[in-house]
């Protein structure tokens, strides 16, 4: 089977439409979520090659195949990550800023920031006396890396 574009995003499905169907689920860990083209298997072994004709990353829940009696969504394996939870801006605009400088990615949900563990970010995290967790959680997208120079 091949899949070349999404059919829909579980969220945005009514629940009528879900449990009607039986769902088999394609595991992928967060950094495979941006890839276009790849070989994956589902939690019922059934190979799918994905190809996606539109330039889009995959996102938890996103339907790759639907039909009258089945459906086949993506779920993604929980990341090793850390947790920052500042307690004020200052904390915040502080971590922020050190973790743009080394250009690590980051993510956002409620008031908490997330990263991808790293050492090097515990280390600082504690010397900064910034609030962290260390914690394997679902991410829905993958961390991406935004590119660019300093001018040179």
């Amino acid at each position: 089977m091949l899949i070349e574009r999404i059919e829909a995003n579980i969220e945005n499905m009514e629940k009528e439409e879900i449990f009607r169907r039986h769902i088999e689920k394609v595991y992928l860990e967060s950094d495979h979520l941006v890839k276009r083209v790849q070989r994956v298997k589902t939690d019922h072994g059934r190979e799918i090659g994905i190809r996606l004709k539109d330039p889009r990353d995959l996102v938890a829940g996103d339907v790759l195949f639907m039909d009258e009696k089945n459906m086949i969504v993506v779920d993604v394996i929980a990341d090793d990550l850390i947790v920052i939870g500042p307690r004020n801006l200052k904390e915040m605009g502080t971590i922020a800023h050190q973790l743009g400088n080394r250009h690590l990615p980051a993510q956002f949900d409620g008031d908490e920031m997330m990263v991808q563990y790293d050492y090097l970010v515990e280390d600082l995290l504690k010397e900064l006396e910034i609030p962290y967790k260390r914690e394997n959680r679902k991410v829905k997208q993958a961390f991406r890396h935004i590119g660019h120079s300093h001018g040179e």
